[in-house]
């Protein structure tokens, strides 16, 4: 609930800030290029290990990474956006103690309407797919491991800051469905749960 009220906050306070008379600029372009720094808050759910006992016993570390975006805009207000990143290592928790770690590369591609692309104050709202494929499995000493790929939503809300015609300041809240079967010795153990949220703030450049 505290985060999906932190995206609704974000887009709410854009929203009213371009209410408020503010300088229009020119487009610069159909491409923009955003570099973030994007914190990782999993959710850290899962099924009880074997079928049994408690739940949400897996958890998996938070992190903060880079990012890169690339978005195309069809019309003024309507975009698409390419998330990129590199490879990311994890730390898997069992009841608090380190298991072991995975790598993972997420990338996703999200539809984006942008409310006021024109002022200097410009929220947006995206909806798209992610793709999350798991590797260099080294759980429970080789003998654990998660499922191949991941296939889920994503969501986001977000706000530029317009400095000039090329230029923006960024920030961004994305919710992205991740989940993965735990395998141990090749028998699913358990059902994990990553569903992020991606606290994301950084530059944009526009051409």
């Amino acid at each position: 609930m505290k985060r999906a009220v932190l995206a609704v906050i974000a887009i709410t306070a854009g929203m009213l800030a371009g209410q408020v008379p503010a300088q229009s600029h020119d487009q610069g372009g159909n491409w923009l290029v955003r570099a973030r720094a994007v914190h990782i808050d999993p959710a850290d759910k899962s099924a009880p290990v074997g079928g049994s006992g408690a739940s949400d016993r897996i958890g998996v570390e938070n992190r903060t990474i880079p990012e890169v975006d690339i978005s195309y805009f069809f019309t003024p207000n309507f975009a698409a956006e390419l998330v990129l990143t590199y490879p990311q290592k994890h730390e898997v928790y069992l009841d608090g103690q380190a298991i072991g770690t995975f790598r993972h590369l997420p990338p996703s591609l999200l539809a984006q309407y942008h409310f006021m692309p024109d002022r200097t104050v410009s929220p947006y709202v995206g909806l798209g797919l992610n793709w999350t494929t798991f590797s260099k499995n080294k759980l429970l000493n080789g003998q654990g491991s998660l499922e191949h790929d991941s296939f889920g939503l994503a969501a986001q809300a977000g706000i530029d800051f317009r400095l000039d015609r090329n230029w923006s300041l960024n920030v961004d809240v994305k919710k992205v469905r991740i989940r993965s079967d735990v395998l141990i010795g090749g028998v699913k153990a358990s059902k994990v749960e990553v569903d992020p949220v991606l606290f994301g703030i950084g530059v944009g450049y526009r051409f």
